[in-house]
Formats: C-alpha cells, structure tokens, sequence
C-alpha cells in the first residue's frame, strides 16, 4: 500500500517538477537578455562583491574612542532644550519635493548673525540649478530671530534647521559662556582668584570667539553621526557658510567632481567649490585642478569624517579658535599623505563681503556692509563648465598655515577642550555626565 501511494506521488510530482525547471530556465534567459546577453556574475563573485562592500562600510563606521575620556556636556536652560526638540523636527518642504533623486547632495550652511549675509547666500542658493534635488541644513551657533526667520521662508528645497544647542551665545551666566567668576583678558588666576587657563599668548578665553570652533565642530559630529536624515549617509556632503555666495553651476559641478574623483584623483580626499585662496577666481585652464583642500564650498564623503573623527583629540588640544587653521595646521598632517581636494578651473563659489563673523548684530560696532554687488557673474558660471576628459594639475606646494604653526591662540581653557571632545563623543556614548 506504502509503495504503491509513493509511486503515485512520485508520478504526480513529475509534471509539477517539469513546470519548475522551466520556469527557472526562462527566468535565466530573461535576466540574461536584460543584461545584454552578458552573463550572470557567479555565486562567488556576487558574495566577495558583497563582502567588500560591507567590508567598505564597516571601515567608514569604525568609531575611535578613548574609554579614559568621560564626556561632559553644560546643562541646559529652556532656550538649549526648546532648540535642541527643534533639532528632531523632520525638514520642511517635503511635500513639494517628497523625493530626493540618485546621486543628489546634501548641503549644509552654517551660520551665526550676519542676516544681511544670509539673504544674499540664500538668493544665489535659489538660483542654483538642481538646488530642489538637494536636502538643505541650516546649521545655527545660537539663536537670533532674524536668522531664523529668513531660514523659515525658504521655499526653493528641502530644509531642516538645527541649532548648536551649547553655543555659548545660549549660556549668558554659565559656561561655555561667561560664567561668574571667570578670568578675563590676561588676568593672572592666582593673584585675581579667578578661574580659567590662558592660551600660549597669556590671553583667557573669549565666548564670542571660541564659538566658532565649537558650533563647526558640534555641527560636523551632528550632521555625520547624529542627525537622522544624514547618520546612514556615507556620501558626499556640501559645507558652506553664511558669506559664500553660491554660482548657478555649483551644485551640477560639486556633482561631476563628486563622480570624477574616484577615477582622476583617487588620492583627493575631498572636492572644492573654489581655490584655498579665497581670493583667487582660478587659473582658467582646460584642466581640473587638485590642491590643498580650501573653506569655501567643500564636500567630502564620511570615510574621510571618520579619519577627521579619529583626529577628534588634537583637533580639541590645538591651541588656535579657528577651525580651519586647525585642521590645516594639526589634523591634515597627521594623516601621513598630502589632503588634495579637487576642483574646477574657474570658482563656482566665492567669499564676499567685509564684516567679520562677530560683527553681527550684537556687536558694540555693528557692520553693515550688504555685501551688494560684490559678485559679477559670466555666461560660464551659470552652466556646468568642467569636462570629464579633462586631465587633473596637481599644486603640490602652497603657502598658508602648514604642520608646525602654533596658532593664534583663543583656546588655552581647559573646559573648552574638554567640551569640544565631549561633542565628539556624544552621539557614541549611553551615559554622558552633564556639568
């Protein structure tokens, strides 16, 4: 009986088995005609590709910490927390651009107070080509209603809008502001009582002055590891600022360099709107140029924030305010290899105007320059103007601040050191003390 019932099976699962091989075998011819008749990439093949890519994005994620280091963040007042809720908000204008497209960029604008500044940016921004592809972020250092209020009304893409939440500009009778008892200009903590460690020129700390390197550095660490909309980004990311006004071809150019750079400079660890020198308007050549990586309009992927990253001590021990000088003078150095960044040959980016960043509406001598007709745009700024075939002229030497300069001073306190490690710590550690 036994046999005879596994006979019938065996007899009805033939038919069924056919069916099954052929429908297998048709889905191969498909899949090959679908690839142009090439053939299909064998099962090893497949797996070591997969292999190298998660090989690929486990390198880009590799966390570097001191377990020695205790990161302390300032407590917040209702004005620190009320920003830091604004933070999660999802971006704006998502319903008129509710997808971002392949092989878009995400920009980040990091500003302080200079409203007249941030109109202009905000207007050459508006008539960039492709800007609705891209996801804004408008990273603030503190609170000034006028900012954020020309933020609110940008209509042309996505925008999101965080807040530096531990700006000292938030912290007017505390630490990292000016707290009761803090030394000031060149006080001698022994003989004043007071509290606070001078920089290597004698001079104690200057809230308005360390801010600067304290917002890039919490924006850098919030966009690349905290932020939801860019913490699983392992691209390009576009950084400007409040005084950089951005040419119609920027964003179509940061995209061709962005695709040409693995294949005409795979040791540029980054790309440049415009030349290091913020004054030149480039060479004009039939060539792509790779020279030291500059401040204006730079975008680079987060392998290399992850090499910036592990840097995170000296980048916070180097006695220097400015973010820039430091990485110049102490991180890029420390990488072993010349940091080449490519660019085009003409400027899709330029700096203008005459007020200084602290000269916002708060200082004592308030700048009010509009930075009007600071900008004069040719025919070729306003299209894509570098060719693929183009070869890359490499500047190896350059002047301007190199391994070995002591920098300028501004960032001697110890509480500012600690703080600006704190915020490379932040997004990687449960349990973080607050002050």
């Amino acid at each position: 009986m036994a046999l005879h019932h596994g006979a019938r099976l065996r007899s009805r699962a033939a038919p069924l088995l056919a069916v099954v091989v052929l429908a297998v075998l048709a889905l191969v011819s498909l899949l090959r005609a679908s690839h142009g008749g090439g053939r299909l990439a064998p099962p090893a093949a497949v797996s070591a590709a997969a292999a190298r890519n998660r090989n690929r994005t486990a390198a880009q994620r590799k966390i570097l910490l001191d377990p020695s280091f205790t990161p302390r963040l300032p407590r917040q007042g209702a004005l620190s927390l009320s920003l830091a809720r604004r933070n999660s908000l999802p971006p704006r204008n998502a319903a008129r651009f509710p997808s971002l497209p392949d092989g878009h960029l995400k920009i980040v604008l990091y500003v302080h107070n200079r409203p007249r500044y941030l109109r202009l940016v905000v207007d050459s921004l508006s008539r960039v080509d492709g800007i609705g592809e891209a996801l804004l972020v408008v990273s603030h250092d503190g609170y000034f209603p006028e900012m954020d209020e020309i933020v609110k009304g940008i209509a042309f893409c996505q925008v999101k809008q965080i807040f530096a939440p531990y700006s000292p500009h938030l912290f007017p009778d505390s630490f990292p502001g000016v707290a009761p008892g803090d030394c000031r200009d060149k006080d001698r903590a022994a003989e004043k009582r007071c509290r606070g460690e001078p920089d290597q020129y004698g001079n104690h700390r200057s809230p308005r002055i360390v801010s600067l390197k304290h917002h890039w550095w919490w924006m850098m660490n919030t966009v690349w590891d905290g932020m939801e909309e860019t913490r699983d980004f392992d691209g390009h990311i576009l950084f400007i600022e409040e005084d950089h006004y951005i040419f119609p071809n920027a964003y179509r150019n940061a995209q061709l360099l962005v695709d040409l750079k693995p294949k005409k400079c795979p040791q540029c660890y980054a790309v440049n709107l415009a030349p290091s020198d913020v004054k030149a308007k480039g060479e004009g050549w039939e060539s792509m140029v790779a020279e030291k990586m500059g401040n204006i309009g730079y975008a680079f992927n987060r392998t290399v924030w992850r090499k910036i990253h592990a840097k995170a001590k000296q980048f916070c021990d180097f006695d220097e305010y400015n973010w820039d000088i430091t990485m110049w003078a102490t991180v890029y150095p420390s990488f072993g290899a010349p940091v080449y960044s490519l660019r085009g040959p003409r400027r899709s980016a330029a700096h203008f105007g005459k007020c200084g960043l602290h000269q916002g509406q708060d200082s004592s001598s308030v700048c009010v320059d509009n930075g009007a007709g600071a900008i004069e745009l040719d025919a070729i700024d306003k299209v894509p103007n570098i060719k693929a075939d183009w070869p890359v002229h490499i500047i190896r030497k350059q002047p301007g601040y190199q391994a070995g300069f002591k920098g300028w001073g501004g960032w001697g306190d110890r509480r500012d050191r600690e703080l600006c490690l704190s915020f490379a710590y932040m997004y990687h550690v449960k349990d973080t003390l607050s002050a």
